[in-house]
C-alpha cells in the first residue's frame, strides 16, 4: 500500500465541514473589509523567494522545495504567500486601477521541516495583502481583520504581540549596536546564528535554540533605535488599535521570520497549542515591491496557518463545522422503481436540495441504516403500493414522523418543511 508523504494530511469527508466553515469566514470577512481574492500559482521561479523572502531566512536556507523543470529552470513550491502576490501585483500592473489594492488568498504552502502538531510540510494559509498606502490606520485595519477572523471562527483566548522593526535607517544603527553586543558572545550562539552574525544579525532574535534565546534576552532591541518617523508611525498604530478596542502586548524582540518586513510586525499566539504557539502574523513590507523590480510602493499584510487555527480551536473546546448533512436520501423498495428514483433524484437536486440514493439495490432495512450513517435529514421511500397511487412516503429521521405525499410534489413538500424549520 502506498501511503501519503510524511508531513502531509488527508482531509476526509467527515472533516471537510470544519474547513468549509473557517474558509467561508475568511472569505466573508475579507469581502466585508474590501479585500478581493487572488489565486497565484503553487510554484514560482526560485529567484522570487531568494530576492523577496531573503537568502538568510530559515525558509530559503533550509525549508524550500526547489526543483528544476525539463528546461533546467529552477522552480520552488511556494513557501509563503506575500512574495507571489507582490509578483502578481507587479506583473499585472494592478496599481493602474488605483491604490490601495487590497487582496486576500487561501491555499496550500510548502516547507520542508520536521513534522509535528501544527507544523506540516504542506499546510494552508489565509492571508491578506494591502498595497499602496503607508497610513498607520491601514496597519490597524489589517490587524483588526486578523483578530476579527479568529473571533469569528470561535477562538476565545489568543494574544496579539506587536513590535516595530523600523526602516533601513533604523536597522543600520541597530545593527552596529547589536554586533557590538553579540560578537563577544559569538561562541554561545548556535552554528546557524554564528553564520548569520555578519550577514543578518537581526535573524538571531528569531532563533528557537535555547542558547541563542539566552544570548538575545539582554541584547539591544530595534525599538531602542527607531528613527523619529518610525517611532511616530508605531505610536499611531498603537493609537488606532486602541480606537478599535484591540488589546496587544508590546514585544520588542519580535522580528518575524522574513527579511521583507519594515516598521509594524505582529504575531498572534495561542498558548494551548504548545511549542507552535504562533498561529500567524504579519506586518509592513514597504520595500518589497521595489525589491522585486517595481516602483517604491508600500505594503502590509498577514498570514494565518489554518491547521494551527484548527488545532487551537480543538484545544479550546472544539471546532465549529459547516453543515454537510444530506437533505434527502431516496430509497426504493423494488428495482422496478429505479427509473422513478432516478427521475426524483434529478428533480430534488434541481430544486436545490442535497440529495442522493442507493446504488447497490440493498434491502429497505439496509438502505435506512445507510441513511442514518450518511447522515440524511429525510428519506423518501418509494414503495410499490404507494407508487401505484402516485404517492411516496417522506420520513423525518430525527423525529421519526412520516407522511404520504404525492410523488410529483415531493420537492415542494420538503422545501416547505425546511422553511418551517428555519
Amino acid at each position: 500500500m502506498i501511503s501519503r508523504p510524511r508531513g502531509t494530511e488527508d482531509v476526509l469527508p467527515e472533516e471537510v465541514g470544519k474547513w468549509y466553515f473557517i474558509e467561508e469566514k475568511a472569505r466573508l470577512l475579507s469581502w466585508q473589509y474590501g479585500y478581493r481574492e487572488i489565486r497565484t500559482p503553487i510554484f514560482e521561479h526560485t529567484e522570487l523567494f531568494d530576492r523577496g523572502v531573503g537568502d538568510t531566512t530559515d525558509i530559503v536556507e533550509k525549508e524550500m522545495y526547489t526543483f528544476k523543470d525539463r528546461s533546467g529552470r529552477s522552480l520552488t513550491l511556494r513557501p509563503e504567500g506575500t512574495a507571489p502576490v507582490a509578483r502578481a501585483f507587479l506583473e499585472h500592473h494592478l496599481e493602474a486601477k488605483g491604490l490601495p489594492v487590497k487582496l486576500f488568498y487561501l491555499g496550500p504552502m510548502f516547507r520542508y521541516g520536521r513534522p509535528q502538531a501544527g507544523r506540516l510540510r504542506q499546510f494552508h494559509q489565509f492571508g491578506v495583502e494591502a498595497f499602496g498606502s503607508p497610513d498607520p490606520s491601514l496597519d490597524a485595519e489589517v490587524i483588526d481583520l486578523a483578530v476579527a477572523f479568529l473571533e469569528a471562527v470561535g477562538l476565545k483566548r489568543f494574544r496579539l504581540l506587536l513590535n516595530s522593526v523600523g526602516c533601513p535607517l533604523c536597522r543600520g544603527e541597530h545593527r552596529e549596536r547589536l554586533l557590538s553586543y553579540l560578537i563577544p558572545l559569538r561562541e554561545r550562539l548556535c552554528p546557524t546564528c554564528r553564520a548569520r552574525l555578519e550577514r543578518n544579525p537581526l535573524r538571531i532574535f528569531d532563533c528557537k535554540e535555547e542558547s541563542c534565546q539566552q544570548v538575545v534576552a539582554s541584547a539591544p532591541t530595534i525599538t531602542s533605535s527607531l528613527c523619529p518617523e518610525c517611532r511616530e508611525h508605531f505610536h499611531q498604530v498603537q493609537g488606532y488599535l486602541g480606537l478599535l478596542g484591540i488589546d496587544f502586548v508590546l514585544e520588542p524582540r519580535l522580528v518575524r521570520g522574513l527579511d521583507y518586513y519594515t516598521r509594524t510586525a505582529f504575531e498572534l499566539v495561542v498558548e494551548e497549542i504548545g511549542a507552535q504557539s504562533a498561529i500567524g502574523g504579519g506586518g509592513r513590507y514597504d520595500g518589497l515591491v521595489e525589491l522585486l523590480g517595481g516602483k517604491p510602493i508600500p505594503g502590509i499584510g498577514f498570514a494565518l496557518g489554518l491547521e494551527r487555527v484548527l488545532l487551537a480551536l480543538e484545544a479550546q473546546g472544539g471546532v465549529p463545522s459547516r453543515d454537510l448533512v444530506l437533505d434527502v436520501l431516496v430509497v426504493q423498495t423494488s428495482s422496478l422503481l429505479k427509473d422513478k428514483a432516478v427521475t426524483l433524484l434529478k428533480r430534488l437536486r434541481a430544486a436545490g436540495l442535497k440529495a442522493d440514493r442507493d446504488y447497490l439495490d440493498r434491502s429497505l432495512k439496509a438502505q435506512m441504516k445507510y441513511a442514518n450513517r450518511y447522515p440524511a435529514r429525510k428519506v423518501v421511500i418509494l414503495g410499490e403500493e404507494e407508487m401505484s397511487q402516485g404517492m411516496a412516503v417522506v420520513r423525518d429521521l430525527a423525529s421519526g414522523v412520516q407522511e404520504t405525499i404525492p410523488y410529483d410534489r415531493i420537492e415542494e413538500h420538503i422545501l416547505k418543511a425546511e422553511e418551517g424549520d428555519n
